[in-house]
């Protein structure tokens, strides 16, 4: 941590090789309230954070085992899917806060773990865990134990159409089609041959028609069933979501204005960008890279009263790292801003 005060709470990053790891190790890194003691890994033990993350040379810190977590007030946990479920236990007895990045604590049932992932080991855990998204859950957030960050996917999906339902635009029995295009990034440090460069360049490959997970966690938040498509595209950063709605009353530009102001107009990582001037007309991953913002706009085709929503964010950060600091500034009661300030870099190359 840099700055001219002694930071408030302590802080470790288990599973800090990743991707995510590393934009965790970023954020708290500069975050004026945290200070980082310890960041775990199995297999770069004893090597130094910068050895992994070349951007964070300046960071004294070496990777210890995740045997041996060190007792810290809050502990993020940038592990796979499966991991914190198993150790949850061990991280509660180390930290007063917990934030899971993985989707073990994202869904609120037993039953929907049976559905969309491989089961749960101890369902107990998920009536505790709050969801992370401040801008859907701020209010439970306040002194929560244990947070779940929510898929990227989702986040973009959920953002873009949450103010259509606050407005009363959609009541959830309308078709909804939702069509993302995703970064290289998603797949995380260990993406495997369709992650690699050579497999991923010029690519618009659908990588998800149907019966994605994330999906689940957009009929729990917007009550909806969603016809859902992922494509992996030729970016490394970026979640960029178009969604086709076709409200039951008809809608002027004015309503659609009037819902996203409604819902958008106090959050401090969403700005509303719907047809405007310049290169940049609608979200664009691009124009968000490295933030924690998250862009959403729209348009109108009023012939067959269809409404095209638009949502971009990047996925590490508002789909991953930034979103769960964000959260934990909640919930600890600082700054909600604090750390995130970040605004982005035009122009950059492939985000």
């Amino acid at each position: 941590m840099t700055g001219d005060t002694d930071p408030e709470y302590t802080a470790a990053v288990v599973g800090g090789t990743g991707f995510t790891g590393g934009e965790l190790l970023r954020l708290l890194y500069q975050h004026p309230d945290f200070d980082v003691v310890q960041a775990t890994s199995r297999s770069k033990e004893r090597k130094t954070v910068g050895h992994v993350h070349p951007n964070l040379r300046e960071m004294d810190l070496r990777f210890t085992s995740p045997e041996d977590l060190e007792s810290v007030d809050v502990l993020f946990a940038a592990t796979p899917h499966g991991v914190s479920m198993e150790h949850v236990e061990e991280f509660q007895d180390a930290a007063d806060t917990v934030v899971d990045l993985s989707a073990d604590f994202r869904l609120d049932t037993e039953a929907q773990y049976d559905e969309w992932y491989d089961g749960h080991v101890c369902p107990e855990y998920l009536e505790k865990a709050e969801y992370a998204l401040p801008e859907i859950n701020r209010e439970n957030l306040a002194g929560a134990s244990l947070i779940a960050s929510g898929g990227c996917n989702a986040t973009a999906t959920i953002l873009g159409l949450k103010p259509l339902f606050d407005a009363d635009v959609l009541s959830g029995d309308e078709q909804v089609v939702v069509d993302v295009k995703v970064g290289s990034s998603e797949g995380g440090a260990g993406g495997g041959d369709a992650s690699s460069h050579p497999e991923r360049s010029g690519i618009v490959r659908p990588y998800a028609p149907i019966g994605h997970r994330h999906e689940a966690e957009i009929e729990q938040f917007l009550g909806i069933s969603v016809s859902f498509t992922v494509h992996a595209v030729d970016m490394v950063r970026g979640a960029s979501a178009t969604c086709h709605v076709f409200p039951e009353s008809a809608v002027s530009k004015s309503d659609l204005w009037k819902a996203y102001r409604g819902t958008y107009a106090d959050e401090p990582f969403v700005r509303t960008v719907a047809g405007g001037g310049g290169v940049y007309r609608y979200p664009e991953p691009k124009a968000v890279a490295g933030t924690n913002m998250a862009e959403v706009g729209f348009e109108l085709d009023p012939s067959n009263r269809r409404v095209v929503v638009f949502s971009a964010i990047d996925n590490m950060m508002k789909g991953s790292a930034g979103q769960a600091v964000h959260a934990a500034n909640v919930a600890l009661g600082l700054e909600e801003t604090a750390g995130l300030e970040f605004t982005g870099l035009h122009p950059v190359g492939a985000p």
